[in-house]
Parts: C-alpha cells; sequence; structure tokens
C-alpha cells in the first residue's frame, strides 16, 4: 500500500459514485411507484417458488439525540425517545405489506440496522423490533447481522442484549480520536469509551467489529490524524472503513455549521490519505477496496482473496448477490431488476402507511443495458477483473463492439499502471485496486453523459 504515491493520489483528487448500485441512487425515478415495486415483489415470489433464495434486511433508524455537523444521512435530531415507539408501529405496517406480497417465511442471510443511530431505541424497542422481524422473516444460521453504534449510546449491558437480539457484527462511528476535532464536529466521545466497549464485544464473542473513520475533518492534520491511526493500530478492530469528509453545505444543513476555515486543505487531506495506507499495511490490515481495510483472517479480507467479493447498499459484502428489502424512512431496496427507495419525511412515510400504501415513491426498472453496464462494473470493483467472453455469452454482445469507446478511454488508465487489457479480458492492477472507482466510471453510462461529478465523494 505504501507504494501509492501521494502524486497519483493528487491525480485522482476527483468525485464519482461508491456505486453501492449501477445506476446510482440519483438516478431514480418518480415514475418508478409502489405498483411497480408490487409487481418486482410478485415476479420475485413465483421465481422463488420452491427455491432458497435469500434475502437481504435493511432497516433504516432515523433518529439521533444530537447532531454531528459533518452528517449527511437521512437523520431526525430529537430528545423525545417516544418518537421511537410510533416508528416502530409502523416499521411493522411495511413488513406486513411486503409478507402480503412475498410470503411469510422468507430466508434472511443479511440483516443491517442503519441510521441514523440505531442504539437510539431502548432495549425493549430493539426486542419488539428484533421479535417483529423474526416473525415475519426465517434468519438462516450464519448469516450477517450487524448494527451501527455511536460509542456514547450504549454500555457494556447494551452489548450483552444486542448479543442475545442474535447481532454478529458490530459497527462504531468513531470517525476521530482527538477531542479538538471532535468538539469541531459536534461529537465529543473519549478514546477510553471505544476501548472499553471494543474489549467487551470482543469478550461476548461479536464475529467483526468495523470502526469507521473520516479524514478531512475541521482542525484535522496530518500529524493529529497520525495519532488517530496509531490508537486504531492499538485498538485492532478487524475492519476499519475510511471515509473522505465531503463539505457540501448547500445540499446538508448541518454542515453549514462547521467553520471552513478550520478544514484541511486539499494537500493535507490528500497527506492523511497518503499516511493511512502505510499506516494500515504496516499494522497488517489488507485493502479490500473502495475505502476498506480488514485484518487476513476477517471473512472481508478472505472473500477478497478468493475472489467472492460482492457489493450492496451497504458496501462490501461476504454474502451473495441476493434482492434487498429495505424498511423505513428514505431506505433503498433492490428486488430483481428494480431499485426503489422509500418517502424521505416521516409525515409521507407515515401517511402512505395509513392509506394501507407501500411508501415507495422512486425507484428505477433497469435497462438491458443497465444490467450488462452493472455486471461490468461490479465485476470490476468486486473481483478486479472480467473475461470478455462470460459476458458476451451471458448478454449476447460483442464486448469489444458494444464497448468501444470505454476501451479507448481505458487506454489511459493503462499507461498509468491502473488496468491492464488483453485479448480475453480487463484486469485492475494491485495500485489500481485503489483507484478503482476511476475505473468503474469509465462504464458509467450517465456519468459520462452529464459528467456532473460535484455531488459525489472524492474516489479515494
Amino acid at each position: 500500500m505504501s507504494a501509492v504515491s501521494p502524486d497519483l493520489l493528487r491525480r485522482f483528487d476527483l468525485s464519482g459514485p461508491r456505486y453501492t448500485s449501477y445506476p446510482t441512487a440519483d438516478r431514480f425515478v418518480e415514475a418508478f411507484t409502489a405498483e411497480d415495486y408490487v409487481q418486482a415483489m410478485k415476479l420475485r415470489r413465483s421465481a422463488a417458488a420452491g427455491m432458497n433464495m435469500p434475502l437481504s434486511l435493511y432497516v433504516h433508524i432515523p433518529f439521533c439525540e444530537s447532531l454531528c455537523y459533518y452528517c449527511a444521512c437521512n437523520k431526525i435530531v430529537t430528545k423525545h425517545h417516544e418518537r421511537a415507539e410510533e416508528y416502530l408501529r409502523y416499521l411493522s405496517l411495511e413488513v406486513d405489506l411486503h409478507t402480503a406480497h412475498l410470503g411469510t417465511g422468507q430466508n434472511i442471510s443479511q440483516l443491517h440496522l442503519g441510521g441514523g443511530t440505531p442504539t437510539f431505541l431502548t432495549d425493549d424497542e430493539l426486542r419488539s423490533l428484533m421479535s417483529m422481524l423474526r416473525r415475519s422473516f426465517n434468519f438462516a444460521p450464519g448469516g450477517e447481522y450487524a448494527i451501527e453504534i455511536d460509542p456514547r449510546t450504549v454500555d457494556v449491558k447494551r452489548l450483552a442484549v444486542l448479543a442475545e437480539l442474535g447481532f454478529n457484527r458490530l459497527s462504531f462511528g468513531v470517525q476521530d480520536f482527538d477531542p479538538v476535532v471532535q468538539k469541531a464536529v459536534h461529537r465529543v466521545q473519549p478514546a477510553e469509551q471505544v476501548f472499553a466497549l471494543v474489549d467487551a464485544a470482543r469478550q461476548m464473542g461479536f464475529e467483526s467489529i468495523n470502526i469507521d473513520l473520516i479524514y478531512g475533518l475541521p482542525q484535522q492534520t496530518p500529524e493529529s490524524f497520525d495519532r488517530t491511526l496509531a490508537q486504531v493500530a492499538l485498538l485492532r478492530p478487524d475492519r476499519v472503513a475510511l471515509y473522505a469528509y465531503a463539505h457540501l453545505p448547500e445540499r446538508f444543513k448541518p454542515q453549514r455549521r462547521i467553520i471552513t476555515a478550520e478544514l484541511p486543505t486539499g494537500a493535507a487531506k490528500i497527506s492523511m490519505l497518503s499516511r493511512s495506507l502505510s499506516a494500515f499495511e504496516e499494522a497488517g490490515y489488507i485493502y479490500v477496496g473502495m475505502d476498506h481495510f480488514a485484518l487476513p483472517n476477517d471473512s472481508l479480507a478472505v472473500a477478497k482473496r478468493q475472489g467472492r467479493l460482492h457489493r450492496n447498499f451497504q458496501g462490501y459484502s461476504t454474502q451473495p448477490d441476493c434482492d434487498l428489502i429495505a424498511l423505513g424512512v428514505s431506505a433503498i431496496g433492490r428486488i430483481g431488476a428494480t431499485y426503489s427507495q422509500n418517502a424521505k419525511t416521516l409525515d409521507a412515510y407515515y401517511d402512505l402507511l395509513n392509506q394501507g400504501r407501500l411508501p415507495v415513491v422512486r425507484g428505477l426498472a433497469l435497462t438491458r443495458d443497465d444490467l450488462l453496464r452493472r455486471v461490468v462494473i461490479m465485476a470490476l470493483m468486486c473481483q478486479g477483473q472480467l473475461q470478455f467472453e462470460s459476458i458476451e455469452l451471458a448478454f449476447l454482445i460483442d464486448f469489444k463492439s458494444y464497448f468501444a469507446k470505454e476501451l479507448e478511454a481505458l487506454e489511459e488508465l493503462v499507461g498509468q499502471g491502473l488496468v491492464t487489457v488483453n485479448a480475453s479480458g480487463i484486469e485492475v492492477t494491485a495500485q489500481g485496486w485503489f483507484f478503482v472507482r476511476a475505473v468503474a466510471m469509465v462504464f458509467d453510462r450517465y456519468l459520462q453523459a452529464d459528467r456532473n461529478r460535484s455531488k459525489f465523494s472524492k474516489i479515494i
């Protein structure tokens, strides 16, 4: 990892999609309705008859007790915990509408509770939620059952409750251990608190512990972030997600509280990233791809070695590609060749459910070209390679003719040593893996058409 030069990082200091889906969510349209979503579920139910086709579940819990200034998530900041009880009632209505179309007892191989702050819910509310989900779905043994955690909202007893409820993966939102940075983003949480929680989680037998970090926050310097990286190396989580902060105050109101003059320069951000890559390599982490690092024995690193990586709306996964049921306000799901998104406000979400309707307000029915490009992009982002013949057989095309412009555009990346192209396929080089989003972007028809990339995060 240390072979990645700051010069190359600077050259690719540009914006682009994260490709948790293709086409990306900014391409969703309101012409896709709840009725289209119901039709997709009916098609799945008929196709799945007599087959074991597992589902993935995502549940969005939007509430937070306090505002983190860097946040770009769909959240509701409130001290009124009674709002969660009402929200759970509506989640139950949404689940019932799904099972009416899919049938009960669908196998679940993956669950992710995100937010907001899922641990805003009390222990009893979490029990109620999991009980409701288990009544409607069958949670398969050996599945990945994850929850995002704000360390300020849990203690050792709460971790024990999460283990009791069947969660086996935890993701702690840390961002930065530096107290000055924490104060600047309104998220003060002592490092000792995180260390104690991770230690307790390990003793309880959680299979994987992830730590989220952000570089580019106000008051950060390469030297201060070095200290955070050293603490993370001591903490030794199974996985680390390292994200670049994208300052877009015109789109995300909380970010207007950040003092622009306190943000690090572009050169300082590049330095933080370069030093982070070296620090994680020295600490023994494998670069999985797309901001993710894992210890060599973690299932994500193993899947990377074995060519079994997949991507979904939560990022890289070891679980086979499968349909995703998304529950809650603003949640995004995928069924068959469709994507769908729920209403983004609680009022709209509640209103649709009160009418007995699924709260889907937009989405996309993928075209044949979308499906083809999705396969190409996911092969590059997950396996780092693709064979022309397999794509040609699956879609009955001549790859070199169909993607003539894209192969021509790839030549620049070939010259930079990021990819190799030969008669049989494309392969991302070891160095190119750090810039795999740039490789995928070449095959994004929508992105190449409009070139408006300012709405995306940096690709490295």
